[in-house]
C-alpha cells in the first residue's frame, strides 16, 4: 500500500461527544432535515444511510473493530462531506468549472493503480476516509473538481498563498447558500467550510490520485 498517497482526511478527526437529537435544522421550520443547503434539503435519513453503508462495509473488514472504533462521529464525517461537496459546486459553478463522468472514472483508475488494484482502494477509501463502495466516485469527483477549480483561479494549491485564494472561494461560495445545520451535528464554518464539531481543514481532501488533464467543454 502506498501510504504516502493516502490523506489524513479521516485519521485526524476527533472524538466527540454524542449531541442530543433534535428533530429541526437551527429552527423548528425544516423537522427531519440535517441541514439546509441553498434552500435544499440534507434529510437525516441521508446522513444516516450514508452511515449505515459505511458500517455495512466495515462490517466486512479483517479490522472490524478497529474501524469502528476509530470512526466515532462519522455521521458528522458524512454531513459534512455531504455540505462540502454543495460548497464546491457553487464555487466550481461561479468559476466555470465542471466534471465529467470519464474525469472521475480516469482518477479512479489511476488511484486502483496505486492502490493495488479496485479492492486495494475500496479497502484505503473505508480505512482511512471513511468512504463506502458506493460512495467512491463521489469523493473523487471533489478530487478532480477541486485542483480544476484551483486552476480556474490560477492557484497553486502546494502554495499557501494559492491554498488561501481556493478558500476565499469556497468561503464566498458557503456563504451564498446561506447553510443551516441541525444542532445535533453542531453549527458550519463558513470561513473553515466545515463543521464545528468536524476540525479537518478542506485543503487535507487533496491526495497525490494523478488527476486527468482539465477538459475545456462541460
Amino acid at each position: 500500500m502506498h501510504r504516502r498517497r493516502r490523506t489524513a482526511l479521516a485519521l485526524s478527526a476527533a472524538t466527540l461527544v454524542a449531541a442530543p437529537l433534535l428533530s429541526a435544522c437551527g429552527s423548528e421550520g425544516h423537522p427531519g432535515a440535517a441541514a439546509m443547503v441553498g434552500g435544499d434539503r440534507i434529510d437525516v435519513s441521508t446522513v444516516q444511510a450514508q452511515t449505515a453503508d459505511v458500517r455495512d462495509a466495515q462490517q466486512t473488514s479483517a479490522q472490524s473493530a478497529q474501524l469502528v472504533k476509530s470512526s466515532g462521529q462519522l455521521s458528522r464525517v458524512k454531513l459534512s462531506g455531504l455540505i462540502f461537496g454543495r460548497v464546491l459546486d457553487r464555487a466550481a459553478k461561479d468559476a466555470g468549472v465542471s466534471v465529467s463522468r470519464k474525469e472521475i472514472q480516469q482518477t479512479r483508475t489511476a488511484a486502483a493503480a496505486q492502490t493495488g488494484g479496485d479492492e486495494g482502494l475500496r479497502s484505503m477509501m473505508l480505512e482511512q476516509r471513511w468512504v463506502a463502495p458506493g460512495q467512491i466516485d463521489d469523493s473523487l469527483r471533489q478530487e478532480v473538481q477541486l485542483p480544476k477549480l484551483a486552476q480556474a483561479l490560477g492557484a497553486d494549491l502546494q502554495s499557501p498563498a494559492g491554498v488561501q485564494k481556493v478558500g476565499q472561494a469556497l468561503t464566498k461560495a458557503s456563504k451564498a447558500l446561506h447553510i443551516d445545520i441541525n444542532p445535533r451535528y453542531g453549527t458550519w464554518d463558513d470561513e473553515k467550510v466545515q463543521l464545528s464539531t468536524y476540525k479537518v481543514p478542506w485543503i487535507t481532501q487533496v491526495t497525490t490520485f494523478p488527476n486527468p488533464q482539465p477538459e475545456t467543454s462541460a
